[in-house]
């Protein structure tokens, strides 16, 4: 598997340019359409990926959808140290994103080319593959269109037609405001263009947020948000209180809504929306 850089999909999502609307009007429209959730890391259930091999296999905890119903679904991968998969694949397609420690997912045939926090690969269903991990807490947050997430023999594999994609995070290109105009330039926020699905017209990004960061992310219909790196205080406008989301966390809405961030340290946010968003 080659390792790809992002400039052959940049401009694939386009986000809308800040608006002066009043907060105090989209404050309202919040608090009466939009629906909120977060799902702190510490909150999150494991168990076990495959449960056929039990303590053999990596967690998993849901962040949202449900892996073993047919939507879509989002959720944590957790291996052990020097864990390594036999060679198997899967009935569904799914997306990665590195939180923690180190990941190798390729052929089995494939040199070690271990992803660091950060990175992004693909793995088409059908496909034979191996999974191996370094470090003692190493996770990763793993993304299907459909389930249920299914693990079979490699004698099972099929050609679906698509192809894997490993971007090492040295390989991310980041989008700052002289590039886009959807951010204030003061606020320093950059951003990094993952994928663009036209079928189901739901789009990934990685949002670089500097340290000392306070501000809002307007999404509209669904949007949903995971802490890459990073920790910040997290507030929707129905909240009388901020919530503190450290790496790994979740949070998500439906409907027009605005997400009320701040940070004391430079974090980076994994999206999922299938609609244009502003922060600001």
């Amino acid at each position: 598997m080659k390792t790809f850089g992002l400039s052959a999909i940049l401009g694939l999502l386009i986000i809308s340019a800040c608006t002066n609307n009043s907060s105090d009007k989209q404050n309202e429209e919040v608090k009466s359409n939009a629906k909120y959730e977060t799902v702190l890391a510490s909150e999150v259930e494991w168990t076990h990926l495959n449960p056929k091999r039990g303590d053999l296999a990596p967690k998993a905890g849901t962040l949202w959808g449900d892996r073993n119903s047919k939507e879509a679904t989002g959720f944590l991968l957790k291996p052990s140290d020097g864990f390594q998969s036999p060679p198997h694949i899967h009935n569904v397609s799914y997306r990665g994103v590195v939180i923690n420690g180190l990941i190798h997912n390729d052929d089995p045939n494939a040199k070690n080319m271990w992803m660091p926090a950060g990175s992004f690969w693909t793995q088409p269903k059908g496909e034979v593959h191996i999974t191996s991990a370094k470090g003692t807490n190493t996770f990763a947050y793993i993304e299907i269109e459909e389930g249920p997430y299914l693990v079979h023999p490699a004698d099972e594999a099929f050609d679906s037609g698509e192809r894997p994609v490993n971007i090492d995070h040295s390989n991310v290109v980041w989008l700052d405001a002289t590039d886009i105009t959807w951010v204030e330039s003061a606020q320093n926020v950059k951003t990094a263009f993952l994928w663009d699905e036209k079928d189901s017209k739901f789009s990934g990004t990685m949002i670089k947020i500097p340290a000392d960061f306070s501000g809002e992310i307007i999404s509209n219909d669904s949007f949903k948000g995971i802490i890459v790196s990073g920790h910040f205080n997290y507030k929707t406008p129905n909240d009388t209180e901020s919530k503190s989301l450290e790496t790994g966390s979740y949070f998500g809405s439906e409907g027009t809504a605005i997400h009320h961030i701040s940070t004391t340290t430079a974090s980076i946010i994994y999206t999922r929306t299938n609609s244009k968003f502003k922060i600001k």
